[in-house]
């Protein structure tokens, strides 16, 4: 076996800086430095943990000084966990950060004539603002440095007794191995009770956590659906249909929590833990929950994508409106509409609004949406947008005189880009949750469009992710 080579410690690295990955920069004269754990300004020594030609990735192993900008985390879990990378970074400088990020990809990347960035639009809420969690049964719980020094808190109480099984998030990089998570500050109560009260019934009846590279194991996933109205939708996964099991184990939870209105279950016999294609079985309660925005009721089901984070869901689509502009006479093309949010969002506004997204379930609940809030100037098509959008498609709906753009982070295909060029709408709203692509996509829409207002908006506190709205006119 090859010996592994021995990385070097770094002393007194200077932070300069927060990418865009969450990760905080540092330079030297010879290379740049991606470090875990620091925050802008502090000085640090390091534990380089990669070695390339022209950078280095690194953990801090010890802090000199403690940058200003630098906060407690709340979370116990925080710098194993992940999720919210910037937990222990000042929220206000969390923002700058973000609003730097939109401007240096709309400027470095895109590298076209800008308006001034608008400040970035900030969270109500730093906290307990999702309303979407997922969590993962496993019997490879991660140990941590701690546990793995103290055999007590890694393996059961009794000697030679192994207690590995664990309900909570995937370690970052390491599809198999799961940290158990005691509470996470991202979505109100009772969603910590819920899952805790889960893990401790499961342990308490001996039922098995499910080993993803061996395909054994009853219980899966559970995931956790709020709405600001107060409605609480749970779904849990399991290995193999066990009737009476499952039935006790959702009779003791519903019991326990007489706040869950919609209370669901699926069997997953495949290998990855997507629901999507699967049948999913109500046990108690209502098969969805609904969400209201300005009146409008918006219908949430197991399967249905929605903004998790709701109420800076609706900052982002009044902004998505305004930029738009919309008249009584317009034609509005949603593209990416998903479960149709936007669209319905604006419809009132609009002589017709057409929603096109690739999942068929989405448009389902799109068409729902405009039912239930009688909506009648809208239409809904699934398929791949660089597909679907054709001439003929263009000729059976109309010119779109505005088009609102909400692609995945990928961005937008080269096809559906040359495809907005050859239609040539008046405006552009283009809604993002990666500048990078959203810059690739405006430099290749430059020959026609100029970008007139730039919005940036913070979607997830504590985490590096950005929302971008962009409004393009015609030349």
């Amino acid at each position: 076996m090859r010996n592994k080579k021995i990385l070097p410690v770094l002393e007194n690295i200077n932070v300069i800086d927060a990418s865009s990955d969450g990760q905080s920069v540092a330079k030297t004269d010879e290379y740049v430095i991606f470090i875990k754990g620091a925050v802008p300004g502090d000085v640090v020594d390091v534990q380089v943990t990669r070695k390339k030609s022209n950078y280095r990735e690194a953990k801090v192993i010890a802090i000199k000084k403690h940058s200003e900008k630098r906060v407690d985390s709340v979370c116990s879990h925080f710098g194993v966990c992940g999720g919210c990378k910037w937990q222990n970074m000042d929220y206000k400088w969390q923002l700058f950060y973000k609003q730097k990020q939109v401007s240096d990809a709309l400027t470095r990347l895109a590298k076209i004539e800008l308006p001034e960035i608008q400040e970035i639009v900030p969270s109500k809420k730093t906290y307990h603002y999702r309303n979407k969690l997922e969590f993962t049964f496993s019997n490879k719980k991660w140990l941590t440095e701690e546990q793995i020094q103290d055999k007590t808190l890694a393996f059961g109480e009794e000697e030679g007794e192994v207690s590995r099984n664990c309900l909570g998030f995937h370690i970052p990089g390491c599809f198999d191995k799961i940290l158990d998570i005691d509470s996470c500050h991202l979505q109100e109560e009772p969603s910590n009770a819920i899952r805790n009260e889960l893990k401790k019934y499961a342990l308490q009846h001996q039922l098995t956590f499910f080993d993803l590279k061996a395909q054994i194991g009853f219980l899966r996933n559970i995931i956790i659906r709020s709405t600001s109205t107060g409605e609480w939708m749970v779904i849990i996964s399991f290995h193999f249909d066990d009737k009476l099991v499952i039935e006790k184990l959702l009779n003791h939870l519903s019991d326990k929590f007489p706040k869950i209105t919609s209370l669901q279950y699926v069997i997953n016999s495949k290998r990855n833990d997507t629901i999507g294609d699967l049948d999913i079985q109500l046990y108690k309660g209502s098969d969805s929950i609904y969400e209201n925005m300005e009146g409008l009721k918006f219908k949430i089901g197991p399967k249905s994508f929605y903004q998790t984070n709701s109420d800076q869901a609706y900052e982002l689509y009044k902004i998505t409106r305004d930029f738009a502009s919309i008249k009584s006479t317009d034609i509005v093309y949603d593209l990416y509409t998903g479960t149709g949010t936007i669209a319905n969002f604006v419809a009132h506004q609009a002589k017709k609004v057409v929603g096109v997204e690739y999942v068929p379930s989405a448009i389902d609940d799109a068409k729902i949406n405009s039912e239930i809030n009688n909506i009648t100037n809208t239409v809904f098509y699934a398929g791949d947008m660089k597909d679907v959008l054709n001439d003929q498609f263009i000729n059976d709906n109309g010119k779109p005189d505005i088009i609102i753009t909400d692609p995945p982070r990928a961005g937008m295909h080269d096809d559906v880009t040359k495809k907005i060029l050859e239609i040539e709408p008046n405006r552009i709203v283009y809604v993002s949750c990666n500048p990078a692509t959203q810059a690739r996509d405006l430099q290749n829409l430059d020959v026609k469009y100029k970008v007139v207002k730039v919005q940036p908006v913070d979607m997830f506190p504590q985490t590096h992710h950005v929302e971008n709205v962009v409004l393009l006119e015609k030349k």
